[in-house]
């Protein structure tokens, strides 16, 4: 009898459960999902970011100007600072200038340039990002750059097919007070930058 009971007894158990598993399946169930989609709202534009960190840049001693280019998360800050500096003083405030923009959450991933001629490529960079062009611009001033860079590779030189038809002299050249002019110029200007 205790048998028979026990065995009853697990039978409408397992029963009940079988019963139980069907209405699980049978009853919708809410699930949750997490949003996808951005709410930060308080996203500034690259062109604001970038007026932000120059302003940055501008506040620290000793940097004259400055300008800045934002890529998505990277910024390329340019400072302008005397060309009578040393290159040791000109360090100091690029790392000042570093500094600073790293407790700034838009600067923490910056570059800092005092070269001229590059902060001068950045100006022109920033001015067509200005005139809605980014892409033209950080192409041509890379393609400014590689020309600059670019070696010339010998087994890359054509030779004329008619050497005589090849000009024996300059079309252009100075007389000796234009070529003592420039050669002076060009001495300043290469100390400035040493």
């Amino acid at each position: 009898m205790i048998v028979s009971l026990f065995a009853f007894l697990t039978a409408c158990v397992e029963n009940n459960s079988l019963q139980n598993d069907e209405r699980k399946d049978a009853i919708p169930r809410n699930v949750s999902v997490k949003n996808s989609d951005n709410q930060n709202t308080n996203r500034k534009s690259n062109l604001q970011i970038a007026n932000r960190l120059a302003q940055i840049a501008k506040s620290i001693p000793k940097v004259k100007n400055a300008r800045a280019v934002v890529f998505g998360n990277y910024a390329i800050v340019g400072i302008d600072v005397d060309a009578n500096l040393d290159r040791s003083e000109v360090g100091s405030i690029k790392y000042s200038v570093a500094e600073s923009l790293k407790h700034d959450p838009y600067g923490a991933q910056s570059i800092v340039i005092a070269d001229p001629d590059l902060n001068e490529r950045l100006k022109e960079v920033g001015e067509d990002v200005r005139a809605g062009k980014p892409g033209q611009g950080i192409l041509n001033e890379l393609a400014d750059i590689a020309g600059r860079v670019m070696p010339e590779i010998p087994k890359n030189i054509v030779e004329p097919s008619n050497p005589n038809q090849a000009p024996e002299k300059p079309k252009k050249t100075l007389n000796d007070s234009q070529g003592k002019q420039l050669n002076k110029e060009q001495e300043k200007q290469s100390n400035q930058h040493k």
